[in-house]
């Protein structure tokens, strides 16, 4: 396998990439350092791989660099670069989250019409979904995302489909829920709420706590991700979740347990945009893809602690 990892130096993509080269996979890797979050995280997450035999890193914006080179050679493409984040996806910002979520996504199907690519992973949300479904939510359930972010991680596995239906790119999108772990975007709850636990600083938390969600450990949905570049059907899109529906209250209880103090929990309106509720009917991956979850939310939280234990107070 000669593998174009997009986002190598996110949160999800270092995991991958160095996933894939422990498999002996070659991996070209790109990532744009978008300023969403601090460059130096990024260079964290990118030095894990960089000195790896195998792997060879480019830093650019996938449109505008020379797809065409990019993609010589390669075998499997796994599309994880996106603009992140569902609070900042609104008014003036949006401009950024089509430009790299869709745009980029459109000319990357593009330059791979007539490559002997063997198969095209993207990565998908379960932001798609919205909160109108019933749950557990399956994969033919009408979208209707509630944030602009949805909205374009939507578009993209559209357009990923018909670059399949029409041009016979081998197009798979796995549908992520709620992934966390080691290397976790700063912005993301857990990662939020351990590193104000461990400062002893209050946590704020948006909503009442009752809401749920399908958490997903970072090693699972990398698991998953390199499955469907193996047996995912093309066309198909797969949800990935943890296998267990859990409250934010219990996240925090967990956490407590793990830092050994008592919580200061600011709890503040829900954000628009955050679904309710999230829980994934996984039966589809575990029939086509051998998709199992393995990590439990007590082992992925403390596995997120110890690693937010190790950095310094400032990172």
């Amino acid at each position: 396998m000669r593998a174009l990892v997009t986002g190598t130096a996110g949160f999800i993509g270092s995991h991958l990439t160095e996933a894939l080269l422990a498999r002996g996979a070659q991996v070209v890797g790109i990532d744009g350092f978008t300023d969403y979050y601090p460059r130096e995280i990024k260079e964290r997450n990118l030095a894990v791989n960089a000195r790896t035999p195998g792997f060879e890193f480019v830093e650019a914006r996938i449109q505008d660099t020379d797809l065409g080179r990019l993609l010589d050679g390669v075998t499997h493409v796994f599309h994880l670069a996106a603009q992140a984040g569902v609070r900042k996806s609104w008014g003036k910002d949006f401009q950024t989250y089509t430009e790299n979520n869709v745009d980029a996504s459109q000319q990357l199907l593009e330059a791979c019409v007539d490559r002997p690519i063997e198969k095209f992973v993207y990565a998908s949300s379960s932001s798609l979904y919205g909160d109108a479904v019933s749950i557990p939510v399956v994969e033919d359930a009408l979208p209707r995302p509630l944030s602009p972010y949805g909205v374009t991680k939507l578009a993209a596995e559209q357009l990923c489909h018909l670059y399949w239906a029409n041009h016979r790119v081998p197009t798979t999108s796995v549908r992520y829920f709620t992934v966390y772990g080691p290397r976790q975007r700063p912005d993301m709850a857990f990662n939020r709420f351990i590193r104000a636990a461990i400062a002893r600083q209050p946590i704020t938390l948006y909503g009442d706590g009752d809401q749920t969600r399908d958490f997903t450990f970072v090693t699972d949905a990398v698991a998953a991700t390199i499955a469907a570049g193996g047996r995912g059907v093309p066309g198909r899109a797969y949800n990935i979740g943890g296998g267990s529906r859990v409250s934010v209250n219990r996240v925090l209880e967990i956490i407590e347990g793990l830092v050994g103090h008592p919580l200061d929990v600011a709890r503040e309106a829900a954000q628009k945009g955050d679904v309710r509720d999230t829980y994934a009917d996984t039966s589809l991956a575990r029939t086509e893809l051998g998709f199992a979850p393995a990590v439990s939310l007590e082992q992925g939280l403390e596995a997120e602690y110890r690693w937010l234990s190790t950095l310094p107070a400032s990172a």
